[in-house]
């Protein structure tokens, strides 16, 4: 028997069993929500796929031939293989396990997403997580990825995409520098400063920025004589007095808060390819997994209810008696 064909009769084993389980095609009916004769006919139906007599009909009851009781044996093992999988699905759907992998900007995944993995783990005790941080671009499928966080307004088609935080910048310094070499009044002052920039790709030292209530836009090319692509990195270089920094908001807060550098150029907005909404982003499937889906709304929940995500520009610029920037 070709597979075609008896993958066609699995549906009239399964009611063969119901049958012989309640002892009529009646009562197999009611069970199953359909008629008596429907069940008869798929019951012969099977008889006639397999060439021999299942069940002995008789005015009062039914009873298995001998080859109905062996296949009534082989039948109830088809039944009970398909219960176990559905046992298994169940266990999966409801119990996340297994491995997440995920992949986020370097910066965004140290200060946002690393600091909760302990207590993400300690939640869920059958899910494994492996966090991969890049700023290069990846692909779920070319990667093997399970999520990403990217940072964009307009997030790819095709993917489903979760909104975390909206991610900004700040030019920084410390007041010692700013106190020797000048407050910046404009952004095209900064072309007189020692700027700290990422100097990853041509044109990192083209600072671009959008003041907070005119619109006006301006690029102004920097200098200096320390860069870096490590945010972390930055903070240090600013936090020396090397020179003015441009920082995402997240890693410049404690410093701020701690009033060991101020905001440089606070009514202006410095914008990059790394400015925007940070999503997580994966494949869209209404069957997504359970160890996905939690990770997900942890993130979303911590991430959106820590403090890092909200800009406050409580913090002041450099104080009045800071000299302006001359020339």
């Amino acid at each position: 028997m070709r597979t075609n064909q008896y993958m066609g009769l699995l549906p009239y084993m399964a009611v063969f069993v119901k049958v012989v389980e309640t002892g009529s095609f009646s009562a197999a009916a009611e069970q199953l929500g359909t008629t008596a004769s429907s069940i008869s006919r798929q019951v012969a139906c099977l008889e006639q796929a397999l060439s021999v007599k299942l069940l002995e009909r008789t005015t009062r009851r039914l009873k298995l031939s001998a080859a109905g009781t062996d296949a009534y044996a082989r039948c109830c093992e088809m039944v009970q293989s398909a219960k176990l999988v559905l046992e298994l699905a169940e266990r999966i759907n409801e119990a996340p396990q297994g491995m997440v992998k995920i992949s986020a900007p370097r910066a965004f995944g140290m200060r946002l997403i690393a600091p909760h993995i302990e207590e993400f783990l300690n939640r869920y005790p059958e899910v494994d997580v492996q966090l991969r941080l890049t700023d290069r671009p990846v692909d779920l499928i070319g990667d093997d990825l399970d999520l990403m966080v990217r940072i964009t307004d307009t997030p790819p088609e095709g993917l489903a995409a979760r909104p975390l935080i909206r991610v900004s910048h700040i030019i920084c310094a410390t007041a010692a520098y700013l106190e020797k070499r000048g407050y910046p009044q404009h952004p095209n002052d900064l072309a007189l400063h020692s700027c700290l920039y990422l100097g990853e790709i041509p044109g990192d030292n083209c600072w671009k920025f959008r003041h907070l209530h005119t619109q006006e836009r301006v690029n102004v090319t920097v200098r200096g004589r320390y860069v870096t692509n490590h945010s972390r990195a930055r903070l240090e270089g600013v936090l020396s007095s090397l020179g003015i920094g441009c920082l995402p908001w997240f890693v410049a807060r404690e410093a701020l808060e701690a009033k060991q550098i101020v905001e440089v150029l606070p009514q202006w907005d410095y914008t990059t390819s790394y400015y925007g909404m940070s999503w997580i982003l994966y494949h869209p499937n209404r069957f997504l997994p359970p160890k996905c889906r939690v990770l997900i709304d942890f993130l979303a929940e911590k991430i959106a209810d820590s403090d890092l995500n909200r800009r406050a520009r409580a913090y002041p610029p450099a104080q009045e008696g800071v000299k302006r920037l001359n020339g």
